[in-house]
């Protein structure tokens, strides 16, 4: 009996060896993998930071007043910009897709480069923007912001390979 019992007992503390290694190691790839807990600037005064170049995967910028921040290379995959201001911001070679722009200030915002596949910006202005090789693929729009943007639109996209006209429906 003893034996059969021991061999129970050696077998729970394999078993559960294997299920604590297996935690880990899920825990180690997925802090690999996903982003660090994002952070909330929602409401924050922010004139002309410099954001370029970090990885700000989720965060919120909520009704900042962001005028002048360079987000330049930065990776912004579904950070929410809802209702910010955003005039003259630099978002030149940005990832900005799944972005949430709606209701925001881009006016005068340098778009030269960026990825925006996915965003929301219905109600947002791109007064003065610029959008050479901008990337507006799957984008949701107002009709009329779309057709501002056709008017000023150029130029490919060297992340995606996609022209900036197309990705916007251009005629």
């Amino acid at each position: 009996m003893t034996n059969n019992s021991e061999k129970h007992n050696n077998f729970i503390l394999f078993f559960r060896r294997i299920i604590i290694s297996l935690v880990t190691i899920f825990c180690v790839l997925n802090s690999l993998t996903n982003p660090v807990l994002a952070v909330s600037y929602n409401n924050r005064s922010l004139l002309d930071n410099d954001f370029s170049g970090q990885d700000m995967r989720g965060d919120s910028f909520d009704h900042a007043n962001l005028r002048g921040s360079d987000f330049s290379n930065a990776n912004l995959q579904g950070v929410r910009f809802f209702s910010a201001n955003l005039e003259s911001a630099n978002f030149s070679g940005a990832d900005l897709r799944a972005a949430d722009l709606e209701s925001a200030r881009l006016t005068r915002a340098n778009f030269t480069n960026a990825v925006l596949e996915g965003a929301f910006a219905t109600n947002s202005k791109f007064q003065g923007a610029i959008v050479e090789g901008a990337d507006f693929t799957d984008v949701i729009m107002r009709p009329d912001t779309e057709a501002y943007l056709c008017e000023i639109a150029s130029g490919t996209n060297p992340v995606t390979g996609r022209n900036t006209r197309d990705t916007l429906f251009c005629k």
